[in-house]
């Protein structure tokens, strides 16, 4: 049976996309390509996994009951960026989560979407 076999992209609206890929390239450091978007390659992050999830309806999770979907990017070090983007002036909510799943944070952009930052857990010298 022929069969998905990962994530091939995230598409959604914006009022103004080039100063939206302007915000996530100087905020997030997204290396945004000429054609208005990031390309992410396997291995670039160094742990973690992608989830394809979905949410009940009235789910609270993504902030906004307007906002139908959330961004979830892998980071390196959650608290030096979310320390970079309060000095930058971006909104940051002041919740940090840590679990066996690793460490959350959160963000909203200029147009009003709630983004999720994650750090996943250090890896065990038995997963190495």
């Amino acid at each position: 049976m022929a069969k998905v076999v990962g994530l091939g992209g995230i598409f959604f609206r914006a009022a103004d996309p080039k100063a939206l890929d302007a915000w996530y390239a100087q905020h997030l450091g997204l290396k945004i390509n000429p054609w208005g978007g990031a390309r992410f390659r396997e291995g670039e992050a160094p742990a973690g996994y992608t989830l394809w999830t979905p949410f009940a309806a009235d789910t609270e999770y993504f902030g906004s009951s307007q906002q139908a979907f959330m961004l979830n990017f892998q980071v390196d070090d959650l608290d030096a960026l979310l320390a970079q983007l309060r000095a930058d002036g971006v909104a940051v909510d002041e919740r940090v989560d840590d679990s066996e799943f690793g460490r959350f944070g959160w963000i909203t952009d200029p147009e009003g979407h709630r983004v999720e930052l994650w750090q996943p857990p250090a890896a065990k010298a038995a997963d190495k």
